[in-house]
């Protein structure tokens, strides 16, 4: 056991080290460096006869957590690297990807799902809201850079400002496919999960987030001396109380997170903080990512996609290769 945790250290030692390491180094190649994780991590188990066996499903608690915790991180890294004020012109192409996109490829996975697939209606619903949206951690390689390098970039910045939304945004339609797998569906079940999932998670997550990155933003820049401070923790700070704070009064987290990052990004907009704030978050994503994915990867070596069907595989390709990259050049060209 004790060899066993001692190896474990060793790897994530490695692991934290490419992850500090490889990035400049992976710019001029068609590689990313969470693809290398997830390949070290299928690799692992073969070289590792005694491996602990990495399967997300006996450990769903652990799991679900970590990954939550590296999403909300990441959003609170994509709020604060975002140098433009939020308005209906200049972020157009982001309202069309979420408003039109994102809706039209949870509609595809879901026919993909129950048509091909044969899952239940609820189960390709929840595939649809699963798969959609753009992953803020995994698509940090292509987004903007840090606060303050003002890149001009339309598509770096669509998908950074997607991918701060569109997570929080696909929860009501998880909530619909529990209800459709649960009761069914009923007028009073569609009236409930409308007013409810929709409008008071959502108006809540965005109201708790507005408060949170106004008033947190308020209490350091008014009350404090910004360089007299533990810089990087206020990041983390802002991450949990947002979070927290907002599912306590059952709004979604996620999206309370994004706001709050854009709120007090706002703020002392040319402040030198937000670049030590965005740097530190920067670096607990990728220590996250690290261990997740090479987790990832050694589950699947594991037999993780051990149930999966041609026809899973077929919808996935399609989805990826076809549905996701049409439905983005098409609202692209019309920016």
């Amino acid at each position: 056991m004790r060899q066993d945790y001692t190896l474990i250290v060793f790897i994530l030692g490695l692991a934290f080290l490419a992850a500090a390491v490889l990035p400049p180094l992976l710019r001029r190649v068609p590689l990313s460096l969470p693809m290398l994780y997830v390949a070290v991590g299928m690799l692992l188990p073969t070289l590792w006869a005694d491996a602990p066996r990495a399967d997300p499903l006996l450990r769903g608690e652990l799991t679900e957590r970590l990954s939550e915790l590296a999403v909300i991180v990441a959003l609170m890294g994509a709020g604060l690297k975002l140098d433009r004020p939020v308005g209906w012109k200049r972020w157009k192409l982001t309202w069309r990807l979420l408003g039109i996109t994102m809706p039209l490829c949870i509609l595809a996975l879901v026919l993909g799902g129950w048509g091909l697939m044969g899952l239940t209606l609820g189960g390709a619903v929840i595939l649809g809201a699963a798969l959609a949206p753009t992953d803020p951690v995994l698509a940090a390689s292509v987004q903007v850079g840090p606060p303050g390098e003002k890149d001009t970039s339309e598509t770096r910045f669509a998908l950074t400002s997607e991918a701060g939304l569109n997570d929080g945004l696909a929860f009501p339609f998880v909530n619909l496919a529990i209800l459709l797998a649960g009761a069914g569906v009923t007028a009073g079940g569609l009236s409930g999960w409308l007013a409810v999932d929709v409008v008071w998670k959502v108006g809540a997550g965005v109201g708790m987030g507005w408060l949170a990155g106004r008033g947190l933003a308020w209490l350091i820049f008014r009350f404090t001396h910004p360089g007299n401070i533990i810089d990087g923790f206020v990041a983390l700070a802002i991450t949990l109380v947002t979070y927290g704070g907002t599912e306590l009064v059952h709004g979604y987290g996620f999206i309370a997170v994004f706001v709050a990052a854009l709120v007090f990004r706002a703020q002392e907009r040319s402040h030198e903080l937000h670049r030590t704030l965005h740097a530190f978050v920067d670096q607990i994503e990728r220590l996250l990512m690290a261990g997740l994915l090479m987790f990832f990867g050694a589950s699947i070596t594991h037999g993780l996609f051990a149930a999966l069907t041609w026809e899973g595989v077929v919808v996935a390709l399609a989805f990826i290769l076809v549905v996701r990259p049409g439905r983005g050049a098409a609202r692209a060209d019309r920016v």
